[in-house]
């Protein structure tokens, strides 16, 4: 069967599976040091309440199975274990269907956390990441070559992230097509990193050329990824490319890397070292693989008629398995940037001249003089949902107030996703919410006050609120 596999990308492989593997460690990480607070037994969206309204064929899960938090943390850092060996090769050593099987588990686990994870797990990266890792499991390791089908299959999920992104520009915000939305993206995206505020103070002609640029990249190139070698090569490295240049501007989780992941999936290793002679992939193997591309065909109807449609629609999911999906992101850009600042006071009595003291976040803006930080590729999902919030309370609506009753309660695990908690000896009586209009400082304005951010109060986003004893 020599139209199987491709020994030309054994190195490509090598590195895709290593690289997406440190993505899982990533994303498990993320899962254990975070879910308590979010989404745990005493969370601001419990599982188990998911768990009673929520049948099992709706979002596939072993937590139906049972749940608890222990059993939860076990579940991640058992992924993230399983995924730091994978770093290592340990797919390589071992029998071909048990490599697989080793890889189709840890995209059992996090598809069973993504189901449970509610809006915390609602990002376009989250399901990028289990079709990417869905594929991952019949790439095969070392005992057999590279199969040309899922390779094709995965150049088929980057098409999609990169000309759904193209295109959902396109068809959204007027300043993709006058070329103006880096005028405004960096100081309004979810969470700016250290870089943010030099990107947003390049000359004006420079980011216009910026949006250009990612116009070729998003919806010319990727075609590129379907011709021979060595075009594909250079169009994946394009891709590549301009990902960095994404990663270098501000924190977009893992959705960067594990585009440039895929992307490296693509280019012909065999420019940088001779690949060895592979034996011929097993019957089963390659039954399984044909089968699988059959599947992911059939699945990729929705996704391709969508990207046809005028009503493009991103970062969707076709089926609880998450197999293939659609993707896309910044359709809209903000011109103005608001943050929902939250507040604390341990008065008794709220009056005019009550004292309230600011929590700080790790990832959003609060603080004007503190630096932005970098934080991608690990994901702080209550930062980024903290953005959504201050563009609509309706994005809050499930969480925002059992997130203030925990501030009140002074819960450990809520608290831990803070930078700063300015009641460390006793909660707070009250917690109020306002929201502030935030927009970086010139050069003049950093030199002499040493801030980041200039700042405005606008309103109140939530009032001064007490527990019920």
């Amino acid at each position: 069967m020599e139209w199987f596999g491709e020994d030309a990308y054994w190195l490509s492989r090598l590195v895709f599976q290593r690289a997406l593997a440190a993505v899982y460690v990533v994303a498990f990480l993320s899962a254990a040091l975070q879910f308590r607070a979010l989404i745990g037994e005493k969370g601001m969206l419990p599982v188990p309440a998911l768990l009673r309204r929520v049948p099992f064929r709706h979002a596939p899960s072993v937590f139906h199975l049972h749940y608890s938090d222990r059993f939860f943390a076990g579940c991640a850092w058992a992924g993230a274990a399983g995924a730091a060996a994978l770093v290592a090769g340990a797919a390589d050593a071992l029998p071909l269907a048990v490599a697989m099987a080793w890889w189709a588990a840890l995209w059992v686990l996090y598809l069973s956390i993504v189901n449970v994870g509610q809006t915390w797990y609602g990002f376009g990266w989250e399901s990028l990441l289990l079709e990417t890792g869905f594929l991952a499991v019949f790439l095969g390791n070392d005992r057999t070559a590279p199969p040309v089908l899922v390779l094709v299959l995965l150049r088929w999920v980057l098409f999609r992230v990169e000309f759904g992104a193209g295109l959902i520009k396109l068809r959204g915000d007027r300043c993709w097509r006058d070329l103006t939305c880096l005028y405004y993206h960096h100081e309004t995206q979810p969470m700016p990193n250290p870089l943010s505020w030099f990107f947003h103070r390049l000359p004006r002609p420079l980011h216009r050329v910026e949006v250009a640029a990612n116009h070729v990249a998003q919806l010319v190139v990727p075609f590129a990824l379907f011709t021979p070698q060595p075009i594909a090569t250079v169009a994946a490295a394009l891709i590549i490319c301009t990902q960095l240049w994404l990663v270098l501007s501000g924190n977009f989780a893992w959705l960067n890397w594990l585009t440039i992941v895929l992307a490296l999936s693509a280019v012909d290793g065999s420019l940088l070292a001779a690949p060895p002679e592979l034996p011929a992939p097993p019957l089963w193997y390659a039954a399984l693989v044909v089968a699988v591309t059959a599947l992911v065909l059939v699945r990729s109807y929705r996704p391709a008629r969508n990207l046809l449609s005028r009503e493009q629609r991103m970062n969707t999911s076709y089926d609880p398995c998450h197999l293939v999906n659609s993707y896309g992101a910044f359709g809209t850009v903000g011109r103005v940037r608001r943050e929902v600042v939250v507040e604390g006071t341990d008065e008794p009595v709220v009056h005019p001249g009550t004292v309230w003291k600011e929590y700080g976040f790790k990832g959003k803006p609060t603080d004007p003089r503190r630096m932005p930080r970098q934080f991608a590729p690990y994901h702080l999902r209550l930062d980024w949902l903290m953005w959504f919030a201050a563009l609509s309370p309706g994005y809050a609506g499930s969480w925002f107030g059992a997130f203030v009753e925990r501030l009140l309660d002074g819960d450990r695990d809520t608290l831990r996703l803070l930078r700063h908690n300015p009641f460390p000896d006793a909660p707070p009586t009250y917690v109020r919410a306002r929201i502030w209009r935030y927009r970086y400082t010139t050069w003049r304005e950093l030199r002499t006050t040493g801030a980041w951010w200039h700042r405005d109060q606008e309103r109140e986003y939530f009032p001064p609120t007490r527990l019920r004893r």
